[in-house]
């Protein structure tokens, strides 16, 4: 777990004051810089030690084998996994005849500071050599927002006290070795080495290589060129063989002259593309950051992040670390989906190789909410990427006998890369999560063209596989059986209730895009009886409700299963599925992320208030939170029930997922979902955001440690200022016309906002609270680390 000491709270940074070895992966998971189509992980530029490292582009990928002890027909046979492509931040420096490596010699100072505004990586060490020479090194890295392709680094080497000769060794390295990443040999066979050389060139500043997956066939180029700034007689020279290219740069420093060099990167991938036309494309990538040169570069980033800021930034007062981790966790959502441009959102981003680098359902539920009004364009690609895969669904759902189209549990192209059904293929409900994505954004935006375009194709083929695994009973009840909702603890069940709210949500607004766009729907063969058929399954949804207990019940049945023994459940056991077996916990009432809870907060038009907090805390007693995912809804209901300070507990949980590594397990990347989540509870929770019947309405409520809450949200290309205190709120409309109006509802009632002037309109006061939500023994939310806690 990485020291609460290790990053001081600073509202726009991230600073590690010291080098600590022992959270070295973990590091290069915060630090790591993204745009959505690069990701660099924030290993050091000498490239020793690292924890883990990591160059990846968005869906670059190679196929593995999905072993299976006993193999049954629908199970996927192979799988797809990120691959580690040619690594550019290699930087590496010999004072005099020894390498900087900060595991010898001395370390006199050491820091690294992650700039949110700026949107660069920044590091000063100071370094004594074994034999005495001392240099200080400054370097600043950053993948470019503005040029897709490009990653750049400045590294500046300065002599102290002695005259030094300094080599520098700046290279481009294919197939790196790494940590195993599988157990099986067979998979790991197939991950070691896994891209064959195609092409090495190299001039006197630079060079470039290319090459291929083994087994998918994606090529990938990737080039680099150098600005070198040093004193008379400095030389540079650059050789190349398959997998490596290397420019070296050598001088004489005297004390206080430095050396400056410019590092340029350009990154380029294409499963179509011959060689040569990838080869201008990086070439091309090199040229266009050579001629805004460095200081262009940065000067365009801090523009495009003051853009996203002034749009997006949220400001908390009361809590440091949570306006910390707020805007951490904004950034790097927005490096995840800024670029990607119809490539997928996953679940680590680019920032490790955790799950593979698989995109799943947390994307929609949890991220796209979050870019929805904060950067809607980036949402828009995730769903023309998901319309992309619409074939592969639909090939899917012919393989399990189904109608429509089967999207993945977890994939990176569109097929599906789960080897486990119960909490894979089994969880349908991720149609409904995309269908809820589309939804929402176009509710936003009012992108009919969108809509037209691509999104009654896919609400077309969601509700078509609702309407084909679903059934009525007797009774004249819809049920849909056999499937597994967000906790996956509770696996192929019936009547996972969230599943069938999200699917009635589902069926509803395909009738109704089928009504809107009639012509097209014709296209698409759908029927005035097909689209009937599904407002009749919508009408009849059954959703399973205990008379005697007074709960919704998560699955049908769930009430009456035998309770988890959590008194007599050691801490050391947790997470529960490294150490039962699924057998023990799918048969009993045990929750391992927020799943009937979840349904409250995005189909809350389907519960009474009543309802609402009577399910929430018998959920809450039986909630464990192993997946990352839960806090964040957690707080967002605990909010609406009448517990914030309770909230605000799941909002640190959430917020500081990653710079505290609370799930132990940040050195494979950090939880896009749980960082997003952040935002979530602030804005959902504490600001009460919902948009259940398509216009915004707020119910704010601060726990008593906020002072504060402020944020901006997107909605119809406006931009609205919402600034919550304690008793009031005040909802002001930006950068819009005179004439342009925002009715919301505040507490349910009818707010009109327009350009004139803010509204300021009190909070109501709070109702009483009723009994204390209890948690499961041990298992009570986050509220602040020890400081002796490592």
């Amino acid at each position: 777990m990485i020291r609460e000491r290790a990053y001081p709270v600073d509202p726009w940074h991230v600073r590690e004051i010291r080098l600590d070895m022992d959270v070295l992966a973990q590091s290069e998971s915060v630090f790591a810089l993204s745009n959505g189509h690069i990701g660099l992980r924030g290993n050091l530029d000498e490239g020793e030690p690292h924890g883990l490292p990591g160059t990846y582009l968005n869906s670059f990928y190679e196929l593995r084998p999905l072993p299976y002890a006993e193999a049954g027909y629908g199970f996927p046979e192979s799988g797809q996994t990120i691959v580690n492509v040619t690594n550019g931040k290699l930087i590496r420096l010999l004072v005099d005849d020894e390498p900087l490596d900060v595991r010898y010699g001395e370390v006199l100072a050491h820091e690294r500071t992650l700039d949110m505004r700026a949107g660069t990586l920044y590091r000063e060490v100071h370094w004594r050599s074994p034999s005495g020479r001392e240099v200080k090194v400054r370097t600043t890295r950053l993948v470019s927002f503005t040029q897709r392709s490009v990653a750049a680094i400045h590294y500046e080497v300065e002599a102290v006290g002695d005259p030094l000769r300094l080599i520098l060794q700046s290279e481009l390295v294919a197939n790196e070795s790494l940590p195993a990443q599988s157990r099986d040999p067979r998979v790991a066979a197939v991950l070691e080495s896994p891209l064959q050389a195609e092409e090495e060139l190299t001039a006197n500043d630079g060079g470039l290589l290319v090459h291929r997956t083994k087994v998918s066939g994606l090529r990938v180029a990737a080039a680099m060129d150098h600005e070198v700034y040093g004193p008379e007689r400095t030389s540079i020279e650059s050789e190349g063989y398959e997998d490596w290219v290397r420019t070296t740069i050598g001088c004489v420093l005297r004390p206080g002259e430095k050396l400056r060099v410019v590092k340029y990167l350009a990154y380029g991938w294409s499963s179509r593309r011959s060689l040569p036309a990838l080869r201008d494309q990086v070439g091309a990538a090199l040229a266009a950051a050579r001629l805004d040169g460095w200081d262009g570069l940065c000067r365009d980033q801090r523009a495009y992040l003051d853009e996203f800021w002034d749009a997006s930034d949220v400001r908390v007062e009361g809590d440091p670390e949570v306006q910390q981790a707020v805007r951490f966790g904004l950034f790097h959502v927005l490096q995840a989906g800024a670029r990607a441009e119809r490539r997928p959102i996953s679940a680590k981003g680019l920032t490790g190789p955790g799950y593979d680098g698989h995109a799943f359902w947390d994307t929609e539920m949890f991220v796209l909410p979050v870019l929805t009004y904060t950067q809607p364009s980036a949402v828009r690609d995730a769903l023309h990427w998901r319309h992309g895969t619409l074939d592969s669904a639909r090939e899917r759902a012919q393989t399990l006998n189904l109608k429509g189209a089967a999207f993945p549990w977890r994939t990176i192209e569109g097929p599906e890369s789960s080897g486990y059904w119960p909490a894979g293929t089994a969880a349908f409900h991720i149609g409904a999560d995309i269908a809820d994505a589309l939804r929402r954004y176009v509710l936003a935006t009012g992108d009919e063209q969108l809509e037209r375009e691509i999104g009654l194709e896919l609400l077309v083929e969601t509700a078509r596989l609702w309407r084909s695994i679903g059934h009525h009973d007797r009774h004249g009840k819809f049920h849909i059986d056999g499937v597994t909702g967000p906790d996956e603890y509770t696996a192929v069940k019936n009547d996972n209730a969230y599943t069938n709210l999200m699917a009635q949500r589902n069926l509803l607004f395909a009738a109704e895009l089928v009504n809107r766009y009639r012509d097209d729907a014709v296209r698409l063969g759908v029927t005035d009886e097909e689209a009937a058929s599904w407002r009749d399954a919508a009408s009849d949804m059954h959703v399973p409700y205990d008379d005697d207990v007074d709960v919704h019940q998560q699955v049908e049945g769930f009430t009456r299963l035998q309770e988890w023994d959590f008194l007599h459940t050691p801490s050391e056991k947790y997470p529960l599925l490294l150490h039962y077996p699924y057998f023990d916990l799918y048969r009993k009432q045990v929750v391992k992320q927020a799943d009937l809870v979840l349904a409250m907060h995005w189909r809350g038009d389907a519960f009474t208030p009543e309802q609402k907090l009577r399910n929430f805390l018998y959920y809450e007693r039986r909630t464990v939170r192993d997946s990352s995912l839960s806090a964040c809804t957690q707080a967002v209901l605990a909010v609406e029930v009448g517990h914030p300070e309770l909230a605000h507990s799941y909002l640190r949980e959430a917020a500081l997922m990653d710079l505290h590594d609370l799930n132990e397990n940040t050195r494979d990347g950090v939880h896009m979902a749980s960082l997003a989540g952040a935002w979530i509870a602030l804005v959902a929770g504490f600001g009460g955001l919902r948009d259940h019947d398509g216009t915004l309405s707020f119910a704010p409520r601060l726990s008593s440690t906020l002072n504060r809450l402020e944020f901006s949200l997107l909605w119809r290309g406006r931009r609205l200022r919402v600034d919550v205190r304690p008793h009031q709120t005040t909802y002001a409309l930006r950068h819009g016309d005179q004439d342009d109006v925002i009715e919301l509802r505040h507490h349910g009632e009818v707010v009109r906002v327009t350009c004139d002037e803010p509204v300021t309109v009190p909070i109501p006061a709070e109702h009483p609270a009723g009994p204390t939500p209890e948690q499961p023994p041990g298992r009570q939310p986050l509220l602040r680390l020890p400081e002796t806690e490592a």
